[in-house]
């Protein structure tokens, strides 16, 4: 494993790198950070190269300049597979940094050759602009110390973090993925969804599974967003980790 930072245009990158075989990145949510990989790193086995980088903003890739856009942070993880002399990778997001690898797939489709989505989406439905406007004012003080053991910029960087999302809400230029849009990804591509959640309707995923030319779809049952978290997280991870050696 060795832990670096790339620095990019107008942010700077940490990222570690276990192992040795087939890159594959691994990207947490927005308001998460690589530790959240932390404990499935032995559990992918010994067949990848796992990129585990922090999102620009996130945990310690330092503090955002400018409002988060999942479009900067596709390009910031281009410019590290450059620096790491990758030209094509695999790759597996949650929630926004799923929505980064739409953006990826989308961007230079050769580069990305299967991926995981969970609890992604290709555009901000009414319903999830309303929550997002909300969000930074629902965070209960738990969830605030979970934000502060991952970010070591502390409340500065938590609070541009929770900006950004209050940002989202009036965004229509960053997720704005039509189905003729996402018909280009050429990647073999699994789709994983809570059926009930709450930011973006299962509906949702069943478009991009229409639209995307190589998607699977699994739909977990009673699960919200995030569906794999928790007792599901093993297999998922053993999923996922089967589909990126097809």
């Amino acid at each position: 494993m060795h832990n670096k930072a790339h620095r990019g245009e107008d942010a700077e990158l940490y990222f570690e790198v276990h192992g040795s075989g087939e890159p594959v990145l691994l990207l947490h949510g927005f308001t998460g950070s690589g530790q959240d990989w932390k404990s499935t790193i032995e559990q992918w086995g010994t067949d990848f190269q796992l990129i585990v980088p922090d999102l620009r903003g996130h945990g310690r890739s330092g503090t955002l300049a400018k409002p988060f856009r999942h479009q900067d942070a596709a390009a910031d993880l281009f410019a590290l597979l450059d620096r790491l002399e990758i030209g094509a990778c695999k790759g597996v997001g949650m929630s926004g940094g799923g929505n980064a690898l739409l953006h990826m797939a989308t961007g230079q489709p050769q580069r990305i050759k299967a991926m995981v989505l969970v609890s992604a989406t290709p555009y901000f439905p009414a319903q999830t602009r309303a929550i997002m406007r909300q969000y930074p004012d629902t965070l209960s003080e738990a969830q605030r110390e979970h934000l502060r053991s991952q970010h070591p910029g502390g409340d500065a960087q938590i609070r541009a973090i929770l900006e950004s999302a209050r940002a989202f809400a009036d965004s229509y230029d960053d997720m704005n993925f039509t189905p003729p849009y996402v018909a280009t990804i050429q990647a073999r591509t699994l789709i994983v969804q809570g059926d009930r959640d709450p930011l973006y309707p299962v509906e949702i995923s069943f478009e991009m599974a229409r639209a995307i030319p190589r998607s699977s779809l699994w739909i977990v049952p009673n699960a919200g967003h995030g569906p794999v978290a928790g007792e599901r997280w093993p297999e998922f991870v053993s999923t996922a980790a089967a589909f990126s050696r097809g």
